[in-house]
């Protein structure tokens, strides 16, 4: 074991892990965070702390992870390049680490043109994968990314992202293997409903032995509508929603489709429970928490193991 974190507990002793995220509201209000923790603490092994998502100004993932680590939860620190250069990066990580949080997702964080502040400076001093390095080497060797020694490292559980459908395919999993060399010990995925497509992906994942390095949890979201499906398909970048998906949810009446949109989220994970590479998922529910429950037990993955 590299940490404490019960995350890499969960996936060290076999069983299929299964994380869901909180995003921190627009002002000063604790009780929001508590009420969206609430909703998945029973259900889930870790959660997601967004950090300032879609480039909108929110409390500070760090600040939300304190209130859920408080929780008794075990809170997953994002971390985007976007916003901090390597000073505020390695200072936000060792402050984090002594409340408690001892696993991070390593992120570059979505362009500020497309949030609330589009006038803002990006500062991606480092990218998501040379942020990685810089935890990891915090971690293993006790050394600041400039050379310094680190007095009581952070021993954090590293994460990275990896989206298997943008373009070009074929470099998916190259990208994916350098953050794996960086030193990821996890991987989240962008959320899957062209299965066909990520099982290629996970099969060329396994050509280089990468399932073996890493631990890879696939991304869920259920989609509350058709309409949401073809905005999905047509307006977010990366993303890959078959035509049959659109044409399924199409099938139903508005009000049933919900309903459908979860069916297919837990048709999803009982299909990628076989898929060799899969080590858990992360359930996505974009302010749909209350629905995370009812995915995880329909999907078989309940109780959660007590370790």
């Amino acid at each position: 074991m590299k940490t404490e974190s019960k995350l890499e507990k969960v996936l060290a002793s076999g069983n299929l892990a299964v994380t869901s995220e909180v995003g921190p509201p627009r002002g000063a209000i604790p009780e929001i965070v508590r009420e969206k923790a609430n909703l998945i603490k029973d259900h889930v092994d870790a959660v997601n702390v967004t950090d300032n998502q879609t480039a909108m100004v929110r409390m500070s993932s760090w600040a939300a992870g304190v209130i859920i680590k408080q929780m008794g939860l075990d809170p997953i620190l994002q971390m985007v390049t976007r916003d901090r250069n390597r000073l505020a990066m390695q200072s936000d990580i060792i402050g984090a680490y002594s409340l408690g949080i001892n696993t991070m997702m390593c992120l570059s964080g979505d362009h500020a043109k497309f949030g609330d502040h589009p006038m803002a400076n990006g500062v991606f001093d480092l990218d998501s994968v040379q942020l990685v390095q810089t935890v990891k080497k915090m971690r293993d060797e006790g050394k600041f990314q400039g050379g310094a020694d680190i007095k009581t490292p952070p021993k954090m559980f590293i994460g990275a992202a990896a989206n298997p459908f943008a373009d070009p395919f074929e470099l998916r999993v190259m990208r994916l293997d350098k953050k794996v060399r960086a030193g990821a010990d996890f991987i989240q995925t962008q959320c899957i409903f062209n299965l066909d497509k990520f099982e290629k992906y996970m099969e060329m994942m396994c050509d280089r032995g990468l399932d073996e390095q890493v631990h890879l949890l696939a991304g869920i979201t259920p989609m509350k509508s058709a309409g949401m499906a073809k905005y999905m398909k047509n307006k977010v970048p990366g993303m890959d929603v078959p035509d049959e998906v659109i044409k399924r949810m199409e099938g139903v009446s508005k009000e049933e489709q919900p309903e459908e949109g979860i069916r297919i989220a837990v048709e999803s994970i009982q299909r990628l429970k076989e898929v060799k590479g899969v080590h858990g998922f992360h359930i996505m529910a974009i302010e749909w928490e209350e629905k995370v429950p009812q995915i995880v037990e329909k999907a078989g993955l309940f109780p959660r193991p007590v370790l």
